[in-house]
Formats: structure tokens, sequence, C-alpha cells
């Protein structure tokens, strides 16, 4: 079994402010460590079910945040940017049998996390096809393109509850939840060992009713914090100047979606 694990920090047990996710500040360090814990109990989970080869793509920010040193033998990493269209999901392609998501987190707009966000913090909300999306909801789609299941999500209340909305399926370990600018989460020693015992049940179940088949043309709709930045990326080709703060564009396809997604967020 081929898996592909996508990391980021956003979503990890504990998190609550944005210093906690920065690498030029002190509090980063616990954070960064914690992120990896959270990996590590992953692939420890696929690895009982079965994984041979795990590829994990550190998906926070510069793309070089989990301590390489702590990191399984057996992984193959894939750490900051190439500009590829993928993005988040970096290298994936049909050789894969499924795809894992650590530390993910909600969708820009929503309440359920103080560091909610989507791609970019300039963008005030994403949809596709008239629904709000999370970077999960852009992400899973562009796995299913290739024909991947996404099987198991970590990450807070919002973005788990997007989720199971979008496929029941596809299991969901929620380790807390924002109340303003707190958050009520578990412990990392409780998140680890629920990623670890759920990625592994994921991993043994039906990996193909977690894939879901995809419309044959895409509507995304990206709305700004400002109106100048929708001036601004309303100049990429085929994007249409749709309303305020907002451009929209057709894609035929889902990589499409993405390359326009990668150039103006």
């Amino acid at each position: 079994m081929k898996l592909y694990i996508s990391a980021d920090i956003e979503g990890i047990a504990g998190i609550t402010n944005w210093n906690e996710a920065s690498p030029e500040h002190a509090d980063y360090a616990q954070f960064r460590k914690l992120m990896t814990e959270e990996v590590v109990a992953a692939c420890e989970g696929a690895k009982a079910a079965g994984a041979t080869d795990i590829w994990v793509k550190d998906a926070h920010n510069t793309g070089r945040n989990l301590l390489l040193e702590d990191l399984p033998d057996y992984v193959t990493l894939i750490r900051s940017w190439s500009g590829s269209p993928a993005s988040m999901l970096q290298d994936l392609d049909e050789s894969f049998d499924a795809v894992a998501m650590i530390g993910w987190h909600a969708r820009a707009g929503a309440e359920q996390n103080p560091l909610a966000h989507t791609l970019s913090l300039k963008v005030e909300q994403i949809r596709i096809n008239g629904t709000p999306v999370s970077e999960f909801g852009v992400f899973s789609r562009l796995a299913e393109h290739y024909g991947v299941p996404t099987v198991f999500l970590s990450g807070d209340a919002g973005v788990c509850a997007e989720v199971k909305n979008y496929n029941p399926a596809i299991t969901t370990v929620s380790v807390g939840k924002g109340r303003g600018p707190s958050t009520i989460s578990l412990t990392p020693q409780a998140a680890r060992k629920q990623i670890r015992e759920g990625i592994e049940k994921a991993l043994r179940g039906d990996l193909r009713a977690c894939c879901i088949a995809l419309p044959k043309n895409f509507t995304v709709e990206v709305a700004y914090n400002t109106p100048t930045d929708a001036y601004k990326f309303s100049w990429y080709p085929g994007a249409q100047h749709s309303g305020e703060r907002t451009i929209k564009f057709e894609a035929p396809d889902f990589f499409e979606a993405c390359r326009f997604l990668q150039f103006v967020t």
C-alpha cells in the first residue's frame, strides 16, 4: 500500500495563536515538534495497517517544519514548495492508494479555529460550484482527479464537519475547536493516540468508498478581503471580476482549477 500524508500545523492539538505557527516566533519550536509527533503517529498507524510506501509532504508555511531526525526511516519526505499547482499534494499521482491529512483546519471565515484560513490570509472565501470550501475541499478534489481517495483527516472540529458532510466514509479525528481567540482541545498525547488508531482503522477499511466521482466542470470563485486583490487577480487568463472583491473562473478539470488557485491566492 502506497500512502500520501500531507501535514499542516493550524489543525494540530492545542495550537491557538499565530505565534505558535510562525517560524520567526519563539513559540513555534514547541508546535513544530507537536506537528512532527502527530505525523509520526500517523505513520505508525499506517504501517500497522500494511502501508509499505509512505510519503509525507510538509505543507505548512515554508514547507520546512517537520523535525527530520524524528521521522521514521521508512518515510519519503517532501520539503518546501516546487511551485506545482498540486501544492499541498505535490507529486501525488495515480500510483498512490490513499491520501491522509494531518493537522488540517477550518476554512477562511469559519469560527471553529482562530487560525482558520484558506490557502492565504488575503482570501475571505473560496467556493467550488457554489459551495464554500477549506483546503481539504480543494485538495481532496485534486486527489480524486488522480483517482486517489482521501481516507483520513485530523484537525479542528470545523474541517472535520466539512469532511463528514462531503463524504461520511472518510475517517476523521477532531483534536479541538475554537472559542473566539481561544481553543478547547485534546492533549497532544490523546490526539496522537486517536490519530494512530484512526488512520489504521481507515486504511483497513474500504478505501474506494472514500472516493467521490467529480463533476465534469468546475466554477471556482475567490472572494478577497480587499477589492484591490480582486482587481489584480482578475487579470488571470479566463478569470472574471464577478462581484465586489470576487473573481470567478470556469475550469474543465480540477487540475486547471488548482492552477488558477496557485496564481490567485
